[in-house]
């Protein structure tokens, strides 16, 4: 599974918009994001669609994003964690 590029990218926009907006999270390149200065969330993509790789502690935790539904799931885990 590689990382996401610019298209997959392109494809999950409203999402990426969503993560900038929570205060703790910068972008340090597109579509990967950190917490303070550990890597929170980034995307990867293979045929079975794209799914972002989450840091839930010191486990990564990967989520599919190809609905609405899973990437609302990401949003509030996102927000939780």
């Amino acid at each position: 599974m590689r990382h996401a590029h610019a298209a997959a990218l392109d494809s999950i926009e409203p999402v990426l918009i969503a993560l900038r907006q929570l205060n703790d999270l910068h972008e340090k390149k597109r579509g990967v994001f950190y917490k303070k200065s550990i890597a929170f969330i980034h995307f990867r993509e293979d045929p079975a669609g794209i799914f972002a790789d989450l840091r839930r502690g010191s486990e990564w935790l990967r989520l599919p994003v190809n609905t609405a539904a899973d990437r609302r799931r990401l949003l509030r885990l996102a927000k939780e964690s």
